[in-house]
């Protein structure tokens, strides 16, 4: 049995935080260049994430974020029951990623001052852009050995390397904050109500032929399945698992 897996956020907060985390996680896997067409993927995730750079102020929200979940922790210090070592080791790593956030430069900043990315930029933008005739440096680069270009793509990740700490920190303890619990969609759709939550995770078997539609907020969500092959909404009885994460 295929267990289908999802993740929704219940914010714009935690919406923003998932797709850094998608285009971090692209751009990381393409950076070997395994398959000719890599960089493709790779250019487009870094040149996304610039654009989100441009348009939010992310780097003291995520610290704000990584403030608020020391302070949560650090309430469970000499709690009876709490397993103390650990918790201790996990605030240590909260700090050591805050430190190196507050020690980076604005993310985005080598990226946007890289002057090979910046003349491919806004071509690689164009449907098809990324031929010769539109970018003869992005071909000229593409015939460098393959060190050179694995080791250019590690030094634009690399730059990114605070901001993707503090977000798998963020991300990680998030997703741990609520275990999978079983619920059923009666007829295909659920719903419920959340307090401050951010995200909610749900996983089911593909066997049934659905996808599921999320709407909702921090408060309260709604779960609607859909039916894949008809993308009409099911009628079915769905038995799924669902964790509530704040």
């Amino acid at each position: 049995m295929t267990i289908q897996k999802y993740e929704h956020p219940l914010n714009e907060k935690s919406r923003t935080y998932l797709r850094i985390e998608s285009l971090l996680r692209q751009a990381q896997q393409c950076a070997t260049f395994s398959d000719p067409q890599h960089y493709q993927v790779l250019f487009r995730s870094i040149f996304d994430l610039l654009d989100i750079f441009e348009q939010i102020q992310l780097k003291p929200e995520l610290l704000k974020d990584l403030d608020k979940l020391k302070l949560t922790y650090s309430n469970w210090l000499n709690v009876p029951g709490v397993d103390q070592k650990r918790l201790q080791g996990l605030l240590k790593e909260l700090d050591m990623v805050h430190g190196e956030i507050i020690k980076a430069q604005r993310f985005g900043t080598l990226l946007k001052e890289d002057r090979f990315l910046a003349s491919i930029r806004q071509r690689f933008n164009l449907p098809g852009g990324a031929c010769c005739f539109d970018l003869p440096a992005l071909h000229f680069w593409l015939h460098q050995p393959l060190e050179k270009r694995m080791t250019d793509a590690q030094r634009w990740l690399s730059s990114l390397a605070p901001l993707n700490h503090g977000l798998q920190q963020w991300l990680n303890l998030t997703r741990s904050s609520s275990q999978m619990k079983p619920q059923i969609a009666r007829g295909g759709f659920f719903q419920s109500d959340a307090e401050e939550a951010n995200m909610v995770r749900l996983q089911f078997s593909q066997d049934y032929g659905v996808y599921p539609m999320v709407s909702g907020h921090k408060n309260r969500f709604v779960i609607k399945f859909i039916n894949f092959e008809t993308g009409q909404a099911s009628n079915q009885d769905i038995e799924f698992e669902l964790a509530v994460c704040s």
